[in-house]
């Protein structure tokens, strides 16, 4: 298995064709809460992404987006149905957070759904722990929230 990560941004058309998929997957798991969810996803304001590609095919995305002095937010995590269990995820993840680090931030938040059974797997395997829903996702009842000190 030949999987390269490479860092670009939210312009990249292999990272934009990846979140179109990412948010059609999630428009049917989201329900009627997408809309809701898909506010805070915009591309606008993130700078930093990873793009996975195996075999020169990109299959998997992830970016980081500063929340505050001392957290970057990981958003638009995703990897292909076929890529899936091969640990490019957890790839993915330990690239972000190395370019956190990189940027001089010292944890990592993020936010997902309570439908989202793989990805709280694969946060909880890659060392977050569960914390208090933060900013825009305080009482919202169908969102986890996590974070991992780097």
């Amino acid at each position: 298995m030949n999987v390269e990560l490479k860092r670009s941004n939210a312009k990249h058309p292999d990272f934009i064709n990846l979140v179109k998929e990412l948010d059609r997957v999630l428009a049917i798991s989201d329900g009627e809460d997408h809309e809701f969810y898909d506010q805070y996803n915009q591309l606008d304001s993130i700078k930093y992404t990873v793009i996975a590609y195996l075999d020169k095919k990109p299959i998997g995305c992830g970016a980081i987006k500063i929340f505050d002095k001392t957290n970057m937010e990981i958003k638009r995590m995703y990897v292909s149905d076929n890529a899936r269990g091969k640990g490019i995820g957890g790839m993915i993840i330990s690239a972000l957070e190395i370019w956190s680090k990189e940027l001089n931030f010292t944890q990592c938040i993020l936010e997902t759904g309570i439908r989202q059974k793989s990805a709280i797997r694969l946060y909880e395997k890659s060392g977050y722990n569960r914390m208090t829903n933060y900013g825009q996702y305080a009482g919202v009842k169908d969102s986890i929230c996590f974070r991992k000190t780097l």
